[in-house]
Formats: structure tokens, sequence, C-alpha cells
């Protein structure tokens, strides 16, 4: 079994700010009622002709740059979405094309906001066994796609972006356990009603505004705090470590209210919490990669520390890990 370890990362986001002033001209909201409320100031939209494969490549080409690793080298790509360019093919497949890394295979992943966290544990499994040795996995969407732009409640809360890593057999910024779950008996609170195959797009859907996000906000808060810290608390036991001997925190960009109290839960200080979620809101799959690329491309992180990631999102799913850079 081999160590795998991060080689490389990237982030991308879109030229377009829309901040909070911006969306009290589109909606009953204000400024003040949604940073007391998430934390949020402003958000990344994709312009018209940009997609989340456009996101995509873009972080992935920084990755591999960063890697100094040829996108021929690349074994296999996964792309963690929940705005896809399509239903098929997979906005993978599509990176692939736009990348050259014709060496690889690419499928998408679709477990929202946890996705980026099952995504590391499927590619640390497949380098440590040696089935592949290069790995590019990105978090990418175009939630603004799929926001309902008449509902406060969700509309002030979602962004558009990508971040990437490179995973591969490496000694440094080594990938340590990960730990995924489910409990799909709460799909209901946070989902896209419509669009599939139970509900494919009909004049009604569209007219009941089925094909936007819908959320039970107080039932995806309640489950986070919950789970958040008990899968975290878990996996730390899993592997005979305390909250004492983590350094650095990135958690899902989702609110800030369920930052602050996973935080207060575990007992670890907003000063070894990464957030950037006031300036890009959330972001779903891409929150965590890119926290984790622009924390490391500022130099936070020093040699040897640790580094808890969690993710949690609809499904429900949930996943953590350690990182040790």
């Amino acid at each position: 079994m081999r160590l795998a370890g991060i080689l490389g990362w990237g982030y991308h986001v879109p030229d377009h700010v829309l901040t909070n002033h911006d969306l009290a001209q589109m909606v009953d909201t204000s400024d003040d009622w949604i940073i007391a409320r998430t934390g949020i100031r402003e958000r990344r939209i994709a312009a018209t002709t940009e997609a989340t494969s456009d996101l995509a490549t873009r972080a992935a080409e920084m990755a591999l740059a960063q890697a100094q690793i040829a996108p021929s080298d690349i074994d296999l790509i996964i792309v963690a979405t929940v705005t896809p360019d399509m239903a098929f093919p997979s906005t993978a497949c599509l990176v692939q094309s736009n990348i050259g890394a014709f060496n690889a295979a690419a499928f998408d992943l679709s477990a929202a906001c946890s996705g980026f966290i099952y995504g590391l544990k499927l590619a640390q499994s497949l380098v440590a066994t040696g089935a592949i040795d290069n790995c590019l996995l990105i978090g990418a969407e175009t939630l603004s796609r799929i926001v309902d732009f008449m509902d406060r409640s969700t509309c002030v809360l979602f962004g558009d972006g990508a971040g990437a890593v490179v995973i591969g057999p490496s000694q440094q910024h080594t990938l340590q356990t990960i730990i995924v779950g489910a409990d799909g008996s709460g799909g209901h609170i946070l989902r896209q009603p419509a669009g599939g195959s139970r509900n494919p797009a009909t004049q009604e859907t569209v007219a009941l505004r089925q094909h936007f996000i819908h959320m039970d906000g107080q039932e995806v808060f309640k489950f986070a705090v919950s789970k958040v810290p008990e899968a975290a608390e878990g996996l730390l036991a899993k592997i005979g470590l305390q909250v004492e001997d983590i350094d650095w925190f990135i958690p899902h960009q989702a609110n800030k209210r369920i930052i602050d109290a996973v935080i207060k839960r575990l007992g670890l200080s907003p000063q070894q919490t990464i957030v950037n979620l006031h300036k890009y809101g959330n972001v779903s799959n891409a929150s965590i990669p890119i926290a984790l690329a622009e924390a490391a491309a500022a130099g936070v992180f020093q040699s040897g520390e640790r580094i808890l990631l969690a993710g949690f999102g609809g499904g429900l799913t949930w996943g953590t890990g350690l990182l040790q850079w």
C-alpha cells in the first residue's frame, strides 16, 4: 500500500461578483439580514457563456501546473458536481477533452456538497493500491443556474466556482484516514425535485419552479451541527488522535452559523478554521477545494501540520478526512 498525497492544487472563480446589495435589488432582503444569518457578503456568478466544465478546466489547469504534471500523465479524472453541463456526457469527459488528458478515464461523482470528500476517499484508495498513479479530482459548480432568485431563503446562499487537486503517490501532503457516510431517509430536506426520471421537465414542473434548489434550512442546520462533529470525533478516535492534535480545520462553506456551531462543539478555534464563505458563498462541491487551494497558495500550512476536512450535503451525505501537510 502506497501513501497518497496531494501533488498540486488550483481553483477558479468567475469574474462577476454578486453582492448582498445587488441581491437586495432583486428580492426582499438586505446586506445586514444576509450577513447576520449566513456570514456571506458576496458570491461569484458564471457568465452566460460559462458552464461547469469551463470553471473545472481552469482549476484543473492550475492544479496540473502547480503539480508539474502533464495532462497525459493523468489516469483518472473525477468531477464532483451537482450542476453538470448536461446529464451526459459527463463533465469529467468534457474536462478531459479540454485539457488533453486522453489517457485518463473520466466520470462525475454525485454526493451533493460531500462529493469532494467522497472523491478524496476514492482517489486515495486507487492510488494506495496501485490501481492508478495520478488522479485529477475537481469540485465544480454553477449553482446560480439552479437557484431560485425569487426565494430569499436560498438565493442568498449559493455561488459558482471550482477547485481541483492532483492526487498521486507522495510522502508529502498525504491523505490519512477518510470516512464518508449517508442517510438517504433525509433526502427530502435538500433537493432539486425535477429534471430527472422521477419528474422530467414539463410545463408544469417549470411553472412550479421545481428545477431550482429546495431546502429546509432548519433541518439542514440540525443535521450539520450534529453529524459533522460526530463524524469528525469518530475519525479522530479511529486513528488515536485528539482535537488538540489538529492544526487546521476546513469545513464545507455552507453557513457561518453552522461553522461556528461545529467548531464550538469540537473545541476548535476560529483562528485555526479556514473560512472564505464571505467571498464566495456556498459553492457546494467546490467549497473545500477552493478553501484548501487558496490557503495552500498563500503558504498558510506548514510541513507536518494536520488539516481536518469536513463536508455535508444533500442525500443526506457527509464526509471527514485528515490531511497531513
